[in-house]
């Protein structure tokens, strides 16, 4: 599975919607009723666990969370520092 529906399928569990609610364009954070704070922190625990990163407290910022393009965005760059650091 590619990163996209994985990140798609963890947040529609998360957030308990279908799947199909979930494109590139769709915003999150103040959009979403679903996607409120304690959502977020349910999100960033599912994160850490299913792509095994650690998320730090100054990286936890409204803009990784503005839209599915934004967090796909914000885990991508962690996998890829992740890699290069190992």
């Amino acid at each position: 599975m590619v990163l996209a529906e994985r990140l798609k399928q963890l947040l529609a569990d998360v957030l308990q919607i279908e799947t199909d609610y979930i494109c590139h364009d769709t915003l999150l954070l103040g959009h979403l009723p679903e996607f409120d704070s304690m959502a977020v922190m349910r999100v960033i625990l599912e994160l850490e666990s299913t792509f095994s990163f650690l998320i730090d407290d100054d990286e936890i910022a409204a803009e990784n969370f503005e839209s599915f393009a934004s967090l796909l965005t914000f885990v991508q760059d962690k996998k890829l520092f992740e890699l290069t650091e190992n």
